[in-house]
């Protein structure tokens, strides 16, 4: 196989399992490709239990380096993202265990491009409340309590089904629907709150200026 470019081992349709099963010939260096082709699933997955961005960088590191040490186990009975991501939960409860007596486990606010939309084209302003938009749900899916947050990511954002949930977090199929459920029935709550927040989408600032700015020079 020829060399791959950094965006060949991103677009690559080369199949998981052959990928595993050609790494594990020797073609290390393939491996690259389900880093990259997970990477995303990986840190939403592993966002849902840490707070700390150190923590989640170090808690992937230390996941993918477990997953490639244990890659020979991989029987392609799920698929890879699912038996990822379920060593990357793994690693992160350790993580929060080793921690628990010092410091309490919830999430927070990221400014990372987490629930980040593909991009397209817009103006500034669409861009800015877009971004305000992604904030507030963030925002709102970090108050979840754990169990319901990283069902729902997993569900809504990564759109895993409910059985390969399942077996990431070692629940029957029908927990995995429950807790989905009522995920999103406690983010309506949430999300009601928020909005009772009088500093929330406060037309200020940048657009306030923008829209007089505008206004002024056409009357």
């Amino acid at each position: 196989m020829e060399a791959l470019s950094k965006a060949d081992y991103k677009t690559t349709k080369i199949p998981d399992n052959v990928v595993v099963n050609r790494v594990l010939d020797g073609e290390k260096e393939l491996f690259e490709i389900l880093v990259r082709r997970y990477n995303q699933t990986l840190y939403r997955a592993v966002r849902s239990y840490l707070k700390s961005e150190n923590d989640i960088k170090d808690t992937m590191q230390d996941t993918y380096l477990k997953a490639f040490g244990k890659l020979h186990q991989f029987k392609n009975e799920a698929a890879f993202s699912t038996w990822l991501v379920r060593i990357g939960i793994n690693e992160a409860l350790q993580r929060i265990r080793k921690r628990s007596k010092v410091q309490s486990v919830k999430i927070a606010q990221t400014e990372n491009d987490t629930f980040q939309p593909e991009s397209r084209q817009m103006n500034p302003e669409n861009k800015t409340i877009q971004n305000e938009t992604r904030l507030l749900l963030e925002k709102a899916v970090d108050q979840l309590p754990e169990k319901y947050r990283v069902v729902y990511v997993l569900r809504e954002v990564e759109k895993m089904d409910h059985k390969s949930i399942a077996k990431c977090l070692a629940l029957s199929k029908s927990n995995v629907k429950v807790r989905f459920h009522r995920s999103k029935e406690m983010l309506k709550e949430i999300l009601c709150e928020l909005s009772n927040d009088v500093e929330l989408f406060e037309f200020g600032d940048s657009r306030c200026d923008k829209l007089t700015n505008y206004v002024m020079q056409k009357i």
